[in-house]
């Protein structure tokens, strides 16, 4: 009896102590969990990949662009710097919004080309489910999007309308790079500075070229600095030099040698260019409820807004065939964008000629059908392929 009875009190134990197979059930916290740090973290890692390759090849075309203006005289060495981050803010918003919607494209190609897809739909989570760490990851990046869109860029475009209208008024001696021939604002002297030296305030070896009252005069120099009167007058000091004065085809030339010879210059009057709208801040905008005002507004709404539908878009458009071309969706998604912004522009330019209303609603509301059809394909899909499973 003793062993007939301690037999079931040892399969009991043994029963419990088996270790029962894990069960995942369908949308269970421990698998949105997983889900949802996975994809986060994935989306962000590539984002910021993504967003440091689109931020090298901004500064490189900058810089280049604005050294060669700085090499030419337009622009001061010290303004560079300053333009330089100028033009970094104002591409930011583009920058981090292709870095959005490539970050989620890429990543969920991937899954799809590695098959993770497949272990994601078995355990139960939907293709709808997606939106859910998609939003997560894009509503934070968006919303640094509408600041920078609404408020950074407008500052920063006042201040390079400030830097390019302080350069406008400089005068035409501080325009001159050693080894180039400069013309003054009033297209009426020619520079030449054949060297310079910083440190002592002096160039070597000038030449100045002058037409004034249907004369011309030409002055050669070996040195020369510039020097400020207690009144504020700047001269530009000419020593040991010829002046040729002259009229051109005529022998009645009279060459002058001298010790010092000083010539007057004057800061040009910096040119009152009127203030774009894209300078314009938004309450400045809201405030005057013009065609144009109203359409800027929109134009810098429409970014956020963009950004955020592309985000959604990019959940079906990451579909790929692993016995089909792999390139195929990332063509597809890099024209849609394309056509997006272009129709966002030229949505914005019909409404500034007043010739449609609804260019900021339509554009976006296309782009939502087209999302909202992208998903209904991608879901009856594969709601068929489970069907088709089951039978």
């Amino acid at each position: 009896m003793s062993d007939q009875l301690q037999s079931p009190q040892l399969n009991s134990s043994e029963q419990k102590s088996k270790p029962s197979s894990p069960k995942i059930s369908k949308g269970g916290p421990s698998i949105s969990g997983i889900f949802h740090r996975t994809l986060v973290r994935e989306f962000a890692t590539t984002g910021i990949f993504v967003f440091v390759i689109l931020l090298g090849i901004v500064i490189f075309t900058q810089l280049v662009r604005l050294l060669s203006q700085s090499v030419s005289g337009v622009l001061l060495v010290e303004g560079v710097l300053s333009l330089l981050g100028i033009g970094i803010i104002n591409a930011l918003p583009i920058m981090l919004s292709i870095s959005l919607f490539l970050s989620i494209l890429l990543t969920l190609s991937r899954s799809y080309r590695d098959s993770e897809m497949v272990v994601w739909f078995c355990s139960g989570v939907g293709l709808a489910r997606w939106m859910s760490p998609v939003l997560s990851y894009a509503i934070p990046v968006t919303l640094l999007i509408a600041l920078l869109s609404l408020v950074l860029s407008p500052w920063a475009l006042t201040q390079e309308a400030r830097i390019k209208q302080k350069l406008d008024s400089r005068n035409d001696v501080s325009t001159v790079m050693p080894g180039t021939f400069r013309e003054s604002k009033q297209a009426d002297r020619i520079f030449f500075i054949d060297n310079a030296n910083p440190g002592q305030g002096r160039v070597g070896n000038i030449f100045v070229q002058s037409v004034q009252h249907g004369k011309t005069w030409v002055i050669v120099a070996n040195e020369g600095l510039q020097e400020t009167m207690p009144n504020g007058d700047r001269f530009l000091v000419l020593l040991n030099g010829k002046r040729y004065d002259g009229m051109p085809g005529k022998q009645d030339f009279k060459i002058i040698e001298f010790e010092r010879y000083a010539i007057r210059i004057e800061d040009a009057e910096a040119r009152q260019h009127p203030a774009s709208r894209k300078s314009l801040s938004t309450l400045q905008l809201l405030e005057d409820r013009s065609i144009a005002n109203r359409a800027e507004f929109e134009r810098r709404l429409s970014m956020p807004i963009s950004t955020l539908i592309l985000a959604l878009l990019a959940i079906p458009l990451s579909f790929v065939n692993p016995r089909m071309g792999r390139s195929l969706n990332l063509i597809m998604a890099i024209i849609i964008y394309m056509i997006y912004n272009n129709l966002i522009s030229v949505s914005s330019a019909l409404e500034v000629q007043g010739k449609t209303n609804i260019g900021f609603f339509g554009a976006h509301l296309l782009m939502l059908v087209i999302t909202a059809l992208f998903f209904y394909k991608r879901l009856s899909v594969f709601s068929w392929r489970r069907v088709l499973r089951k039978n």
